[in-house]
């Protein structure tokens, strides 16, 4: 993820060549993959970084000077920040090799590579350090941090922040500055639809799945909807995965390019004799560095299937490989994968291995291998002799959840062991929602900030239904309820006509305005309004007690008409400090 550069179709892929073909299996592979090179991909737009060369040194001063010199370079123009939490103002004098040495206390370091902002205190103020010592821009282009205590904590570090681990890092990073110099573009990774998003509504905080996976803090919260940060965003594609509703997409490769290669590469694999396929999901860097050595001892029945990230690639995608015809689906980690990319790629193990489960099918078809504890060829589980199901054919599609359920619906068609659903892990993105009919009082709050519609009103009358098929288990739904009437049940429903039936949650009979006769609440809802309000000073009133049982158009008209303002002077009066 910390490359930004686009680089050249099939670069990482000559590996590929020295894997055995000298049974039917290995031949049957070596035609699935060359029909893969055949293919086309649905082009994505790039993202420019510019970079003119100003380097910002983050240290103590003996190794920012060294860090200095070693970077004296035609290209770069240095500065030094001796970052001093106890300085009030800013010090700056003249170090080595004639650059600005300056001592501050750094309040805040944002940005990426050509824009990163540094503001530092003086006084009571906080002030741009760039413009502060009069350069012509407001930012740097380039840090080398070699502190003790990095000034940026992420799991992975912006483009071009260095934060060297040891000495390795360290020549790596000098290696890597100068070269960091002009225009580079890098593939925008997303697409994002904020109508399908349901991180918010109404002031309620409910999704943060893509905020809490992402490893590069390039999402952040803007209310109710999410904003991505396209020169943070380094192409991990977790929030994808994590996403419940799709509204982040990965598009590089656009999901319904990638699952069209799947299927015609299991396919081909299939029709030329090929057997129990074990498709591995592959990064080509570090994935292809620990495949490559044993390429040609890996068992030809194993079809390695580069993509871009593994944390691009969720539910949706593995599902749809076991439907396609593997017969096992392995997951290559990277050594140096972020924890909050393992967590989501496990919990997403999770859901689908019980959604498999449900249906009598073992969980631990879909497996993930980490590369950094084993030679490749030691960590690959026996390959199940059966496949799942016949190789279905359904297209690929960018819609995440039709994906999900197209495949799980032809896994089902073939189960030995059928049931109506599957009690799937806390956090699943799947399931129903259940109202505890005495406590429901209709307000239909729930139904005013649900993202995906599953809850919705009977058409004006006091009746609450739900389409299970729709409902990403996000929660808004819960915290908007003022009765604490509602509970999340994450599960997998497996009969396609039952998912998308509308079910009657809790429905009363209506109200009616005593005025007009239009329904405009529950008798339960007027009873509790009435309970509340009898011993409120402003409806002692018996004609403000009548008015609540008007709608609103026939409350405001009768106000008008009968002179029903609230008298001031019937509020009562606070009590005098002797009272009290």
């Amino acid at each position: 993820m910390t490359e930004i550069f686009v680089e050249e179709p099939g670069a990482a892929t000559g590996w590929l060549s020295a894997l055995a073909a000298a049974a039917t299996d290995g031949l049957a592979r070596q035609q699935a993959l060359r029909l893969l090179q055949e293919t086309s991909h649905t082009p994505t737009t790039t993202v420019t970084y510019t970079s003119r060369g100003s380097v910002l040194v983050i240290g103590a001063e003996r190794r920012a000077a060294d860090a200095v010199e070693a970077l004296q370079h035609p290209d770069l123009r240095c500065t030094v920040l001796l970052s001093d939490p106890a300085a009030s103002g800013v010090s700056v004098r003249e170090g080595p090799n004639r650059v600005d040495l300056v001592t501050a206390n750094v309040t805040t370091l944002l940005g990426h590579l050509g824009g990163y902002v540094l503001r530092v205190r003086r006084g009571e103020e906080e002030v741009n350090l760039a413009r502060l010592l009069g350069h012509q821009r407001d930012d740097f282009d380039l840090v080398a941090d070699v502190g003790v205590q990095p000034q940026l904590a992420r799991e992975v570090l912006p483009p071009g922040y260095f934060a060297p681990r040891d000495q390795e890092d360290y020549n790596r990073m000098l290696e890597q500055i100068p070269q960091l110099v002009g225009e580079f573009d890098k593939p925008r990774y997303f697409r994002y639809d904020p109508d399908l998003c349901a991180h918010g509504a109404s002031g309620f905080t409910a999704c943060t799945r893509c905020l809490d996976s992402c490893p590069t803090d390039a999402i952040s919260s803007l209310a109710e909807r999410i904003e991505v940060d396209q020169y943070l965003c380094q192409g991990g594609g977790i929030c994808a995965t994590a996403c419940p509703s799709g509204a982040i997409t990965y598009v590089y490769p656009q999901v319904s390019d990638l699952l069209d290669d799947l299927r015609r590469l299991l396919h081909r694999y299939h029709d030329a004799g090929g057997r129990r396929p074990q498709l591995m999901f592959y990064d080509p860097d570090t994935g292809a560095e620990a495949l490559a050595p044993v390429s040609a001892s890996l068992p030809e029945n194993l079809i390695p299937f580069a993509v871009e990230e593994i944390g691009s690639v969720g539910m949706d995608v593995w599902l749809s490989a076991l439907a396609y015809g593997a017969h096992q689906v392995l997951l290559l980690l990277p050594p140096e994968a972020p924890q909050s990319v393992i967590h989501e790629i496990d919990h997403q193990r999770q859901v689908a291995a019980a959604v498999l489960e449900g249906m009598g099918y073992p969980g631990d078809r879909i497996q993930l291998l980490r590369a950094a504890d084993a030679a490749v060829e030691c960590l690959l589980p026996a390959v199940p002799d059966q496949p799942l199901a016949p190789a279905a054919g359904f297209a690929g599609l960018n819609e995440k959840r039709t994906t999900v359920r197209l495949a799980a619906d032809h896994l089902y068609e073939h189960a030995t062991r059928t049931r109506k659903s599957t009690p799937l892990p806390v956090g699943s993105p799947f399931g129903q929602v259940r109202v505890d009919r005495d406590a429901c009082t209709l307000c239909m709050a729930c139904a005013s900030v649900c993202p995906a519609r599953a809850l919705f009103d009977g058409d004006g009358l006091p009746r609450l239904i739900f389409t299970e098929q729709r409902c990403l288990q996000c929660g808004m739904c819960d915290q908007a309820c003022p009765e604490d009437a509602i509970t999340l049940q994450p599960r997998f429903l497996y009969r396609a006509e039952e998912r998308g039936q509308q079910r009657v949650l809790n429905e009363e009979e209506p109200f009616n305005c005593i005025s007009c006769g239009k329904p405009f609440a529950t008798r339960s809802m007027m009873d509790r309004m009435r309970e509340k309000l009898k011993g409120h000073w402003m409806f002692q009133d018996p004609e403000q007690m009548r008015r609540l049982e008007m709608c609103e158009n026939c409350r405001v008209e009768d106000m008008f008409v009968h002179g029903g303002g609230v008298d001031p002077y019937a509020k009562p009066e606070k009590p005098t400090d002797s009272e009290v």
